[in-house]
């Protein structure tokens, strides 16, 4: 527990804080004062708020941040950063941003892609939950279920169940400093999600703080509400605690592969034929292609399309060149492509680490990918043919950076119904495509030139991505999707949201806004994508609180 003199320091240090602020110069120190009320817990201010006088206020802004454009000076920053300890003291954050009318943003691990969850393009001042703090993931074999706190990474939590068991994992994203807690809100796809299905699909219980500041469970929130926080997006129904996680039996020994063909090596057409049994062949492989542009090895100056084909394949390799050479011989895998590990080492692999890397990397939960980047989303639902994918080859030879990754569909995913889960883009997916491009500058003329590209690319796929809606995944945000507007008391319209909120959800849009109108009606958590509102509930309550004056 802290001192007195601490705080009265601290508290000193705060009525000093910058009168140029956004907030009052109180605000932080109200805000403190409110949570050490509301919580049982004491704490130092200083170990746990950090303002924009503070030292540590970059350092702790920027630990998980993955998008650097998101940080630059000219972007709104919060006002104050508050990084709780206990479950009491995220329940304070919210009866207390609320006393004193403070906009709230919560982030878990970093990873969304326009930065929602540590900057506001609504201009007005806010304040910054982060959750890194809460990190326990306590695994219970007997049960084959794990709790996982929403601070905990990925991979923490893939290492947790190995650490435990050799033939437990569970189906998640690929990229082990993704917060568990933000990515399963959105859907939470990964390298075995054609055996297992999706994260949401493997969940059981949760732990959430809601509107009023109450910790609610599976039992006492229902199952509407249940069912929105998985895959409904993140930040729109309350901070989401903890996920309990329906672990999966995978094999003690696991195969993977990558296997680069160039455009000299003929990988338009074995790219074209990729597309003809991506989804359909066995569920135990999955195998996604990143797309980049590389030097030609053969001539100075020229660069080449390159297609790696980079896979996870839960068996051995006698089985999966069997599969293969029935099903794909296009791709020539050969023995000496494929390396037999365990389904530990198969997420180093399938992550990016070199090679004999420690699976205890994993507990570092760092970001292994910063740049500043633009990224959008396509579902495709009928095979690229190869006169598009040429068309598509130019317009990547034309940008610095340019990267997609399709990730193949079919399997456990496409065997849920579109309204199991808010996540609807299932059954005749073939592949989704998720196009980056990448720079490493600061520099507002780049990025201009960078945005204006994947938009025009965007553009070019139009005929080849599904339609009516054209569809997105809300984990890789994209504000050109829209944005909810800032009118007033924050509640964007029903209509404006429908443009950005079918392409995310299709139908169960509309589902998602009616639990949202009953569990939040004054529409608290809010960010440029949230889910809004019914537009009749804000109306009764503008006629209401003037008929109350």
């Amino acid at each position: 527990m802290a001192s007195f003199d601490s705080i009265k320091v601290s508290f000193f240090i705060i009525l000093l804080w910058s009168s140029c602020s956004a907030l009052s110069d109180s605000t932080p120190q109200k805000f403190y004062q409110c949570v050490r009320k509301n919580s049982d817990f004491p704490v130092a201010f200083s170990t746990a708020f950090f303002t924009p006088n503070d030292a540590s206020f970059i350092p702790v802004l920027n630990s998980t941040a993955q998008n650097l454009r998101c940080l630059l000076p000219s972007v709104s920053k919060p006002e104050l950063i508050f990084t709780p300890m206990t479950e009491p003291h995220v329940q304070a954050a919210v009866i207390c941003a609320k006393q004193l009318s403070l906009e709230l943003r919560v982030r878990s691990g970093g990873h969304d892609y326009e930065g929602l969850s540590y900057i506001s393009e609504m201009g007005s001042p806010f304040v910054m939950v982060d959750l890194s703090k809460l990190r326990g993931i306590d695994v219970n074999i007997e049960e084959n279920s794990a709790w996982a706190q929403a601070g905990a990474t990925v991979g923490e939590v893939y290492y947790r169940i190995s650490e435990k068991s050799k033939t437990l994992g569970f189906p998640a994203g690929l990229c082990p400093s993704l917060g568990i807690g933000g990515h399963i809100t959105g859907g939470a796809y990964g390298s075995m999600m054609r055996k297992f299905g999706l994260g949401v699909d493997n969940v059981v219980d949760a732990r959430i703080v809601n509107a009023n500041g109450t910790i609610l469970d599976r039992q006492s929130m229902g199952e509407d509400l249940f069912w929105a926080i998985r895959g409904g997006g993140g930040a729109s129904f309350g901070i989401l605690l903890s996920w309990k996680l329906k672990l999966v039996t995978v094999p003690e020994v696991v195969t993977v592969f990558t296997v680069p063909k160039t455009l000299e090596d003929g990988a338009t057409k074995i790219l074209y034929k990729w597309q003809q049994v991506a989804d359909k062949i066995d569920e135990d492989l999955f195998m996604r292609v990143e797309i980049s542009v590389e030097d030609k090895k053969d001539v100075k100056g020229e660069r080449t399309v390159q297609t790696a084909y980079n896979s996870l394949f839960l068996g051995n390799a006698d089985r999966l060149l069997q599969i293969m050479n029935e099903s794909f011989p296009e791709l020539g895998l050969t023995q000496k492509d494929c390396t037999q590990m365990s389904w530990i080492e198969s997420i180093l692999y399938i992550g990016g680490f070199p090679t004999k890397t420690p699976p205890e990397v994993l507990l570092q939960g760092k970001p292994t990918f910063r740049n500043y980047f633009k990224a959008k989303s396509d579902f495709v639902k009928e095979p690229i043919p190869e006169t598009g994918l040429e068309g598509l080859w130019k317009r990547l030879l034309d940008e610095d950076s340019p990267l997609m990754i399709w990730t193949p569909y079919g399997g456990m995913v496409a065997n849920k119904s579109e309204s199991e889960t808010p996540f609807p883009h299932r059954k005749g997916v073939i592949f989704m495509i998720q196009y980056l491009t990448l720079w490493n500058e600061p520099n507002q003329e780049l990025a201009t030139k960078h945005f204006d590209w994947i938009r025009r690319l965007y553009n070019y796929m139009t005929p080849y991505a599904s339609m009516f809606p054209r569809e997105a995944y809300v984990n890789y945000r994209d504000l050109d999707l829209g944005m909810n507007k800032n009118n007033g008391n924050s509640n964007s319209s029903f209509v404006q949201a429908s443009v950005w909120g079918n392409k995310y959800f299709k139908n169960n849009f509309n589902r998602l806004v009616q639990i949202k109108t009953k569990v939040d009606p004054e529409n608290f958590f809010k960010h440029e994508q949230s889910i809004p509102v019914l537009p009749l509930t804000s109306t009764r309550r503008r006629r209401g609180k003037r008929s109350h004056h």
